[in-house]
C-alpha cells in the first residue's frame, strides 16, 4: 500500500473474512538440484540445505496454485533443498487428519477464520511453533530482514501474536481490503441516478430512493470483517482492542447497542432469499445478486472480481468498492483489512528450514510471483507495483478511510462454544425474522463472558 497506509497501519491495532471457498484438488511439487546463495540467519553458503526436505502446504484459493509452484521452484533452486507441495482448495481435510497421525507438515498456509477453524484449534493446543526470530532473519537472497519489509502493523497484532504478547506464532500473507462493493451504474459515479453514501443515515435513505434491496452477502461468515469494521467506527480504536478482548463493558456499552441498531437496519432491507442460499455450495448466488442489479451494496474482499470473472451481469456494470459509512457525517469510516497467514505446526520436522523458506516468501522474487496471480503481500511498495485495477481497491486508505486490522483473542479450547456461529450467523436468524438484533447483542454479550473467562 501506498506511503498513507503505511503511516495508517503504524498507528493501527492491529490484529484475520475470509478465504475464497470452494472444493479441491491436490498437487505435489517438484524438486531440484539447482543452488544459488542462501541469506539468512542460519542460511550462510551456496546449497546448504541440499538433501534436505521441507513439507510445505498451501490452500488453493482465486488465486491457484501455480503460483505456489513457480514460489517452490524457485526456493529450490536457491537453497538446493527438495520441497513437496501439497494444495487443495479443501486443506484442512487434506492436513488434519495427517497432523493427527503424527505427519506434519513444515510450512503451512492457511488463515483464521475459515469454518473449520484448524489455525484457532492449533493455537489453543499451543501446537505452533514462534516464529519471532523470523522477523530478524535476512530474507533469502536479500540483504533486508523480513521485518524491514513487513508494512508496520501487520505483525503485533492479535493475529500475528495470538497470545497478546510479543511473540509472533502467524506471519502475515496475502492482504487486502475488505468493504462493500457495489456497481458503479446504479450511482452518480457510473452515470446512475443514486448518491453513494457516506454515513449510515444515508445509506438507509437509499430505501426510499430505489426498488433494489439495500444488502446481500455472499455467506454470514463474510460478515465478521464487516462487524470488525463498524466497531471501531462506533467507538475508536481502544474500543475495538477492547472488543477483540471479550471486555463486558465494551459489549454492554450504548456504542454496541448502536451498532447492533444499524445491523438490525441492515437486515431488514437485506434480499430475502441471502440466507438460504449463504451457504459454500450456493454462495456466488448472492455475489450473483450485484451483478444483475437485485442487491445495491455486498461485503466482500477483492477476490471476489476473480470469482466472478465469467459470471453475467447487468449492461453497463462496473465493480466499486467503498469503505463502510460513517456512523455520523464527519465520523471515521474503516475498511477491514483482511490477511491470509502462514505458520508452522510444533510438530515440524524441519523447523530450521522452514524458517528459510517463510523468509523467501517476502523476497522480492517471490512478491513478484504471487502479484501476477493477484495475491498482494504486506511488504513496502509493494502496491505501487500493482495494475491500475487493484489500485482501485488498495487505495481505499489512501482516499480517507482508516484500516481496522484485528481478530478475537485466542482463548482455552471451550467446549459447546461455536463462537462464530454467534458473532456471524445469527446474521441469517435476524434476515429470516427468527430473533432480533437486541437478542443478537444480548447473545454475543453471553459469548463474550465466556470466552473471557477463557482467556489464556
Amino acid at each position: 500500500m501506498k506511503k498513507a497506509l503505511s503511516m495508517l497501519l503504524a498507528v493501527m491495532m492491529a490484529a484475520s473474512v475470509f478465504t475464497a471457498c470452494g472444493g479441491g484438488t491436490t498437487s505435489t511439487g517438484s524438486t531440484s538440484t539447482a543452488a544459488s546463495g542462501a541469506s539468512g540467519s542460519t542460511a550462510s553458503a551456496e546449497g546448504d540445505y541440499a538433501g534436505q526436505t521441507l513439507k510445505v502446504a498451501a490452500i488453493e484459493t482465486a488465486y491457484g496454485s501455480e503460483m505456489w509452484q513457480k514460489v517452490v521452484d524457485g526456493f529450490e533452486a536457491k537453497t538446493g533443498a527438495t520441497v513437496e507441495l501439497t494444495t487443495d482448495k479443501n486443506l484442512e481435510d487434506v492436513i488434519d487428519p495427517q497432523m493427527k497421525a503424527g505427519n506434519f507438515y513444515d510450512v503451512v498456509h492457511l488463515a483464521t477464520g475459515r469454518e473449520k477453524a484448524l489455525p484457532e484449534t492449533m493455537l489453543k493446543e499451543n501446537a505452533l511453533t514462534d516464529l519471532s526470530d523470523v522477523l530478524d532473519m535476512k530474507v533469502l537472497g536479500e540483504d533486508v530482514t523480513v521485518g524491514e519489509k513487513i508494512i508496520p502493523g501487520f505483525t503485533g497484532n492479535l493475529t500475528t501474536n495470538p497470545y497478546n504478547d510479543e511473540h509472533v506464532y502467524m506471519m502475515p500473507m496475502f492482504y487486502g481490503p475488505c468493504g462493500l462493493f457495489y456497481n458503479k451504474a446504479n450511482f452518480t459515479e457510473g452515470g446512475g441516478e443514486l448518491t453513494l453514501p457516506t454515513t449510515w443515515d444515508e445509506f438507509f435513505a437509499l430505501a426510499d430512493q430505489t426498488d433494489i434491496p439495500l444488502f446481500t452477502y455472499p455467506t454470514a461468515g463474510y460478515l465478521d470483517a464487516f462487524i470488525y469494521a463498524m466497531i471501531p467506527e462506533v467507538g475508536g480504536q481502544d474500543f475495538f482492542n477492547n472488543a477483540l478482548r471479550y471486555d463486558e463493558a465494551t459489549w454492554a456499552s450504548e456504542e454496541m447497542g448502536q451498532m447492533f441498531d444499524v445491523l438490525g437496519k441492515l437486515a431488514a432491507n437485506t434480499e430475502k432469499s441471502t440466507p438460504s442460499n449463504g451457504n459454500s455450495d450456493n454462495f456466488t448466488k448472492n455475489q450473483q445478486l450485484i451483478l444483475d442489479n437485485k442487491a445495491l451494496f455486498m461485503p466482500n474482499g477483492n477476490w471476489v472480481i476473480g470469482e466472478m470473472a465469467d459470471a453475467p451481469r447487468a449492461d453497463g456494470f462496473e465493480w466499486g468498492f467503498m469503505a463502510l459509512p460513517a456512523m455520523e457525517q464527519g465520523g471515521d469510516r474503516y475498511s477491514y483489512t483482511f490477511f491470509e497467514q502462514c505458520w508452522v505446526p510444533a510438530g515440524s520436522q524441519n523447523q530450521e528450514l522452514a524458517k528459510v523458506f517463510i523468509s523467501y516468501l517476502y523476497s522480492d522474487e517471490a512478491a513478484a510471483i504471487f502479484a501476477e496471480s493477484g495475491a498482494v503481500q504486506p511488504i513496502v511498495g509493494m502496491t505501487d507495483k500493482l495494475s491500475d485495477d487493484n489500485k482501485v481497491y488498495y487505495s481505499v486508505y489512501d482516499n480517507g478511510a482508516k484500516a481496522a486490522i484485528g481478530t478475537f483473542a485466542t482463548t482455552k479450547p471451550v467446549e459447546g462454544m461455536d463462537f462464530k456461529q454467534v458473532f456471524c450467523f445469527t446474521m441469517d436468524s435476524v434476515v429470516n425474522g427468527n430473533k432480533t438484533a437486541e437478542q443478537w447483542h444480548t447473545d454475543m454479550q453471553d459469548a463474550c463472558k465466556t470466552m473471557a473467562a477463557a482467556m489464556e
